[in-house]
């Protein structure tokens, strides 16, 4: 899919296991988990990251002993090491100097040319099944998914087919944010007014941590949602059921998720509202209050502090 899937040799993939262990050391959870992709696209954002690094290796490892070399080949007790105090020029060394990091922009410029118009986020991925269409929405501080299709919308967790292609339209009913499933890849961002496109898939089965990677107020912190990867069979289960809910998603509940609210827990609803999304990107339902309109946490602080921060 979008050609990323070119086999690749016993040695490519020898440098590619050894580069992952050289960026997975020290690095966050959320790096690791960049570098542990479950679908095409996080995949080729992976590819781009490790081929990238060895190609900087190129010049960093050489670097790094050339340094400790010289330090040891002219030490002040090496009396064989030549001593030239008028030297000021090789053209030799010049070439070489230059050459090299040239040489190196140009192979990671061509890396991430390619890469990005293979990953870009508009363009639809390869596959004999029809999309999965899913409607998203940024809210204060929470994640609205809507099935537009299928009729149903969730907060702070969606679920989808295994092995099918999902279509993200991603805005944001408050200030901007970015939508960011580390393991499928891709971080896009959310903008009020706006449609944002975003194509991803998994091919596991898996629970996968979905994040806010936008610094967006006080709840910042813990907007989090949780991907569900499960079989056909199992996503038709889980849609009918969600469609037979009494909670309706209406103009009224959406109101509601406007409010601002941390650590909201995963909830269904059966979209009564067709249009609910486009009145949110055209902005005729009023955006959210966003992170600075006054909040408990802030009239908190007011009242210990005697002001505002």
């Amino acid at each position: 899919m979008r050609g990323l899937e070119n086999p690749k040799s016993a040695s490519a993939r020898g440098w590619h296991g050894a580069t992952f262990c050289l960026l997975s050391f020290g690095l966050s959870s959320c790096s690791v988990a960049v570098l542990n992709p479950v679908g095409p696209v996080g995949a080729g954002d992976a590819s781009i990251l490790i081929n990238a690094t060895v190609i900087m290796l190129a010049i960093v490892v050489p670097t790094i002993l050339l340094a400790f070399w010289m330090a040891w080949r002219y030490r002040a007790s090496n009396p064989r090491a030549e001593y030239l105090p008028y030297w000021s020029y090789s053209g030799r060394i010049e070439a070489v100097v230059w050459s090299i990091p040239i040489l190196t922009i140009m192979f990671i410029g061509g890396l991430i040319w390619i890469g990005s118009h293979r990953l870009d986020p508009f363009r639809p991925l390869s596959s004999s099944k029809p999309p999965l269409e899913v409607q998203v929405v940024s809210l204060d501080w929470k994640w609205l998914f809507i099935y537009p299709k299928n009729g149903i919308a969730t907060v702070n967790q969606v679920v989808i087919p295994t092995g099918t292609p999902v279509h993200f339209s991603i805005t944001s009913a408050s200030v901007f944010n970015a939508f960011f499933v580390p393991r499928l890849g891709s971080m896009i961002y959310a903008m009020p007014g706006m449609i944002s496109q975003l194509h991803l898939q998994s091919d596991e089965s898996a629970r996968l941590r979905g994040i806010s990677a936008q610094f967006s107020g006080d709840g910042f912190s813990d907007m989090e949602f949780e991907v569900r990867s499960v079989p056909d069979a199992e996503f038709e289960t889980w849609m009918k059921s969600t469609q037979a809910t009494d909670l309706p998603l209406d103009r009224d509940e959406y109101g509601k998720l406007l409010q601002q609210s941390e650590r909201v827990q995963p909830v269904a609803y059966r979209l009564a509202d067709p249009g609910l999304f486009d009145a949110i990107v055209q902005q005729t339902i009023p955006p959210g209050p966003g992170p600075e309109a006054e909040s408990p946490q802030h009239a908190g602080r007011e009242t210990s502090t005697g002001g505002k921060d």
